[in-house]
């Protein structure tokens, strides 16, 4: 059977329900769902359909945004409002979401959140108002959402630990993943990941089974996306609270005003948008003295990965940058102990500032990390990647190079910009640009831009090295 013969017998393996929705979603008006019914006008009716299908597929393995679309052609869905409250529609849904013709409990779950999120943004946020604040605005967009998500837990001492890493890794990086997750489940800490596959699914997987040793229940599994990201990586099956935030930086903002500490594993592009996205934050005057738990760390085998982040940090922001991130390799339960110290920190920070556990007001993001960035050729041409710019907003030009080329990766609005008018060019300071497409390259060596299989990576990028 050839691939054309292989993807037609798939697209038959489909199911046509009608399902109650399962928890966390409100009754909506008949304007909303008329709007989520409108394929035209508002475009969110393709919104939708977009990120119910990523759902409804969860735990695929392709990072292609177009290649599940393509799969399932004839899919459907449609959201009714009946006297006794909601009803989603699927029309030649995946089969692998339904046992014996119901949906799975976790995916239905997943669903809901999906219309919960697209109907909130379009709605409520938008006609608040709020986004015409500037920076303080913003951050109460990120509130917002994630208050109506009931992602926010009062009441609940430090204890959510952010997972960053790439969704390409080895099998030995992933094996590893899961270690460190075991090791803060033992310690009775809650995981929250970008939602995806590799060192987004790792850690939740071990933490499963230590929760459930230490008889911890009610445990979060917290995955954070955005329409461009969940279509070409699928919630993974652990996730047992997802939000979709509008876009990256809201995102971005999302992991560090929820979360209270960060670890990273070894990953591509999107894993160094992430550092810079927090680095450039702590760079910050304001943030200065700010807890901030941050550990790099990975087996054996990924060391030279941390050396050539950690190189790459230190030539581009200084080495000063250094003090805001630990780097501990092959050592799992010492990444848990030193992470419970950093959450002790904060945890005293937060009663001393009197600021609430739940949410960290007090760290200063500027305007520049909140703004969407859309990667267009001409603004990535435009970046001021030079040194001599105040270290945050450097943070941020380069954050917004390597969020260009997550886009012409694996979001299909890049991908098509990238077809039609070849790579992005970024251009900046010599030696950072030298620094840049050194590390760029190592990423493509290690096939961290692309999931194994398929044809060979082609850059989306050029780096000007002059």
């Amino acid at each position: 059977m050839n691939e054309t013969q292989a993807q037609a017998a798939r697209r038959t393996d489909t199911v046509s329900a009608r399902i109650s929705p399962v928890g966390g979603l409100d009754v909506l008006s008949r304007n909303e769902v008329a709007r989520l019914r409108g394929a035209s006008d508002s475009g969110m009716h393709a919104l939708l359909r977009r990120c119910a299908l990523a759902v409804l597929t969860s735990g695929s393995l392709s990072d292609d945004p177009r290649a599940i679309l393509e799969q399932y052609p004839d899919f459907d869905i449609q959201v009714l409002q009946q006297d006794r409250g909601i009803k989603i529609e699927l029309t030649h849904a995946p089969a692998q979401a339904f046992v014996d013709g119901q949906i799975i409990v976790g995916i239905n779950e997943l669903l809901v959140a999906v219309v919960r999120d697209i109907v909130y943004v379009a709605t409520q946020l938008s006609q608040a108002g709020l986004e015409l604040d500037g920076s303080a605005g913003l951050t109460q967009d990120v509130f917002e959402i994630l208050r109506n998500a009931r992602i926010l837990k009062p009441n609940i001492d430090p204890n959510l630990v952010v997972c960053w890493g790439g969704h390409s890794i080895s099998r030995e990086e992933y094996d590893y993943t899961k270690l460190v997750g075991y090791q803060l489940g033992l310690r009775g800490l809650d995981i929250c990941t970008g939602c995806g596959p590799g060192a987004m699914k790792g850690p939740m997987k071990g933490a499963t089974i230590s929760h459930a040793k230490q008889r911890l229940r009610d445990n979060r599994y917290i995955g954070i996306t955005e329409p461009g990201i969940i279509a070409a990586e699928s919630p993974n099956p652990i996730v047992n609270q997802l939000v979709i935030m509008p876009d990256i930086e809201k995102r971005l903002e999302a992991f560090v005003r929820l979360g209270h500490g960060i670890i990273v594993f070894p990953g591509g592009v999107g894993t160094a948008e992430e550092i810079l996205y927090l680095l450039g934050i702590l760079l910050h005057p304001d943030n200065a003295g700010m807890p901030f738990p941050l550990i790099f760390t990975g087996p054996r085998e990924s060391s030279a990965y941390f050396e050539q982040i950690d190189r790459f940090l230190r030539l581009s922001l200084g080495d000063d940058v250094a003090q805001h991130y630990k780097i501990i390799v092959d050592d799992p339960a010492a990444v848990a102990r030193t992470m419970v110290k950093g959450l002790d920190k904060v945890r005293h920070n937060r009663l001393d500032t009197k600021d609430a556990f739940f949410f960290n007001w007090s760290l200063r993001v500027p305007l520049e990390f909140q703004l969407p960035f859309r990667p267009t050729h001409e603004a990535m041409r435009g970046l001021q990647i030079h040194r001599d710019r105040p270290l945050h907003e450097l943070a941020a030009d380069l954050r917004r190079a390597f969020s260009g080329i997550v886009a012409g990766n694996v979001k299909e609005e890049g991908v098509q910009a990238i077809e039609k008018s070849g790579p992005f060019a970024i251009d900046g300071d010599p030696e950072i640009m030298r620094a840049l497409d050194q590390l760029l390259q190592a990423f493509v060596k290690q096939h961290r831009m692309k999931l194994p299989g398929g044809t060979a990576y082609v850059p989306c990028y050029r780096v000007v090295t002059h």
